[in-house]
C-alpha cells in the first residue's frame, strides 16, 4: 500500500466543539496538512504557533471577476491575503467567481453570465496570475454547484472553471477541483479529473449526499483515486466534509480511500 498524495483536511469542518488551535495541532499529530477558509476569522499568531502545515487558504476577501470594480477588490485584497500566506507559509490560495457571504451563497448573484463578463473574467485571472509570479504563491479557482449549495454564482461550474484557467495556462494560476461538488453539479468524476489534470492545483473531496467523508455517499473515492493515480496525479487532496459522527474516525475513512 502507498500514499501517492498529499492529504489534507479543512479544520473549519471538524471538531466544531473545540478551539481551532486544538483543531490545527490535533491534524498536525495525525499526519494532515491543513486547510483553513477566511483567515480573518483566527488569530494569526495563533496559527502561526500552531506548528500546522497548511495546505490553501481563501486567497482574497471581498470581490469579484467580471467587472472592473469587483475586479480592483479582487486584487486588493489578494494582495493582502499573500502577506498572511506568506507568513503561514501557505503557497495555494482559493478564490471563486464572486464573494461569498453567508450560508455560502453570493455577494452578488449573477443569474446570466454574458460574453463581455467572460473577457473581464479572463482579464482579471491574467491579473491575479501576474501577482502570484510577483509574489511566488499560487492562486485557485474553485469550482462550486449551482443547485444546492451555491446558487447564483458565476463561473461556478467545472466547465467554466476549466475554461478560463486553461485558456490562460499559466502555473501561477490553477483548478481547485472540487469534487464533492463536480457530482453533484455534472458527475462523471474520473473523466472531469482526467480533463482537469494538467491544470490541478489541489483536489478537495466530500461524499455526496451530505457532504461527509468518503463511505458516507454515493462516490467511489477508492476508484477515483487509482484513476487519479493512475494519470500520474501526485498533488494535494484535501477532505473539505463535516464528519458523520467521529471526526478522527471520517480522517482515517478519507485516508484509507486515498492509499492506493
Amino acid at each position: 500500500m502507498s500514499q501517492p498524495f498529499t492529504l489534507s483536511a479543512c479544520a473549519e469542518m471538524l471538531w466544531l466543539d473545540k478551539p481551532m488551535e486544538w483543531r490545527l495541532r490535533r491534524l498536525t499529530e495525525l499526519g494532515f496538512e491543513v486547510g483553513i477558509w477566511d483567515w480573518r476569522a483566527h488569530d494569526q499568531n495563533m496559527l502561526e504557533r500552531s506548528g500546522a502545515v497548511f495546505s490553501s487558504m481563501t486567497g482574497y476577501i471581498r470581490g469579484r471577476l467580471a467587472d472592473e470594480e469587483g475586479a480592483h477588490e479582487l486584487l486588493v485584497t489578494a494582495r493582502q491575503s499573500i502577506d498572511v500566506g506568506k507568513r503561514l507559509k501557505v503557497h495555494r490560495l482559493n478564490l471563486h467567481g464572486t464573494g461569498l457571504g453567508e450560508g455560502g451563497l453570493p455577494v452578488t448573484p449573477c443569474s446570466v453570465v454574458t460574453g463581455a463578463m467572460w473577457l473581464k473574467a479572463r482579464d482579471t485571472l491574467n491579473r491575479i496570475a501576474d501577482l502570484g509570479a510577483e509574489h511566488g504563491v499560487t492562486f485557485m479557482l474553485e469550482n462550486l454547484n449551482l443547485p444546492v449549495d451555491h446558487p447564483g454564482v458565476p463561473f461556478a461550474r467545472v466547465e467554466d472553471t476549466l475554461t478560463l484557467v486553461s485558456s490562460i495556462d499559466r502555473p501561477e494560476l490553477r483548478l481547485n477541483l472540487d469534487l464533492y461538488h463536480v457530482q453533484i453539479g455534472e458527475g462523471d468524476l474520473i473523466s472531469w479529473c482526467r480533463r482537469c489534470q494538467p491544470w490541478i492545483g489541489e483536489i478537495q473531496v466530500a461524499d455526496v449526499p451530505g457532504r461527509k467523508e468518503p463511505g458516507t455517499g454515493e462516490v467511489n473515492y477508492p476508484g477515483v483515486a487509482h484513476a487519479l493515480d493512475a494519470m500520474g496525479y501526485r498533488g494535494p487532496v484535501c477532505m473539505e466534509a463535516f464528519a458523520s459522527r467521529d471526526p478522527e474516525a471520517a480522517l482515517a475513512a478519507f485516508r484509507a480511500a486515498f492509499t492506493i
